[in-house]
């Protein structure tokens, strides 16, 4: 006999406590774990695929380890350096730009930038914390991430995590699948496919989106010679995951940078805005449509929502479970509005014979309307 719901509400409103307790008490220490399952969930699908086409998972997983390491390792020679040189030098030049910005606001605006003005003394202080602080910023930003990112994590923990991860993955989801409470096995299968689906169509989705928009962003800026281009189409591409906040956070950056290199060079200020102009018009139409899909259930305030809760409450592992919860929360959702609807408490007194004869009528209704 099985248990009843309350009982069995109890027991996994448990183990959810528990989940999200560890989540918080570990934090960074689980960080490897769930960076290398991520990419091995995202990976999974090639290693199908190559095993249809004849090999070995094993062979599959090698294949797929080196030719990831060659591409990282291209990616760490030819496009870092520039990366990291040009975001050190956006920090350093960036009181010069405070003070340009003041320059500028002064010749065309004088009466609002006197010395006694708020505005003005806002502008300075801005400046100054920015000159006195910049490099004790970066210093500390640097040293932050590679206590987070260090070394070993990066080039040991989360590759050797990935192979061994990628190398079981099927054989871990059919031990799960052994564990599911018979009686809710066939729900949650289904549930658990609707989750798979909803997170297949985002993450690899909107991460090509990503890839792509930044590779433009990037080579389009540096090619109309914007300084820090590189910097501000990589960061449009990262932010570009989160609906609409690339286009405005990197959009705005290379403007402003913009009018500061091109002040009366008005046609590259206008490529720069083309550029942005041009990766929102085939994001939106294009991209979009065809890699990610209009139906994966994640609403933007929604996918936004959950990022902020979960950044706030459990720091950058947070981030990285973010989607996933979120998705998992969407399609609980739904499954809950379709059960309730076909509740009592939705439905009310109506007899189960004027049910039949409604739902008969619809679809009698629908036939007719598609012949």
């Amino acid at each position: 006999m099985a248990l009843p719901v309350r009982e069995q509400a109890k027991y996994w409103g448990i183990a959810a406590a528990v989940f999200f307790g560890l989540l918080y008490l570990l934090g960074n220490v689980i960080l490897p774990f769930v960076l290398g399952m991520a990419v091995a969930y995202m990976l999974d699908p090639i290693a199908d695929r190559l095993e249809r086409w004849g090999l070995s998972r094993l062979a599959a997983t090698i294949l797929i380890t080196g030719v990831a390491a060659v591409l990282f390792v291209l990616a760490a020679v030819m496009v870092l350096p520039t990366l990291v040189k040009q975001a050190t030098g956006l920090i350093e030049i960036a009181p010069q730009l405070f003070e340009d910005l003041q320059t500028f606001l002064t010749a065309r605006f004088p009466d609002l930038l006197d010395e006694n003005s708020q505005l003005h003394q806002t502008l300075m202080q801005i400046g100054n914390t920015i000159q006195s602080k910049g490099g004790e910023l970066l210093q500390t930003a640097l040293s932050s991430a590679m206590s987070v990112f260090n070394v070993a994590m990066v080039l040991v923990l989360v590759p050797v995590i990935t192979f061994y991860l990628l190398m079981d993955w099927d054989r871990m989801v059919a031990q799960v699948d052994k564990l599911l409470p018979r009686d809710h096995a066939p729900t949650i299968r289904k549930l658990a496919s609707q989750i798979d689906g909803t997170l297949a169509a985002f993450i690899r989705g909107q991460g090509t989106v990503c890839l792509i928009l930044g590779t433009f962003y990037a080579v389009a800026l540096m090619l109309v010679g914007l300084n820090f281009g590189l910097v501000a189409g990589a960061i449009a591409g990262v932010l570009t995951f989160i609906p609409y906040v690339g286009a405005l956070f990197g959009g705005a950056l290379s403007i402003g940078l913009a009018l500061f290199q091109f002040w009366g060079e008005w046609q590259w200020i206008a490529a720069v805005i083309a550029i942005f102009a041009i990766g929102q018009f085939f994001e939106g139409n294009i991209l979009t449509p065809k890699l990610v899909g209009s139906s994966i259930g994640l609403h933007p305030v929604w996918l936004i929502f959950a990022l902020t809760a979960f950044g706030t409450l459990f720091g950058f592992v947070g981030m990285l479970i973010a989607v996933p919860v979120a998705a998992a929360i969407g399609v609980l959702a739904r499954f809950a509005t379709d059960e309730y609807k076909g509740s009592r408490l939705y439905r009310g007194l109506e007899s189960p014979i004027s049910e039949q004869g409604q739902d008969t009528r619809t679809a009698t209704s629908d036939e007719s309307a598609s012949k």
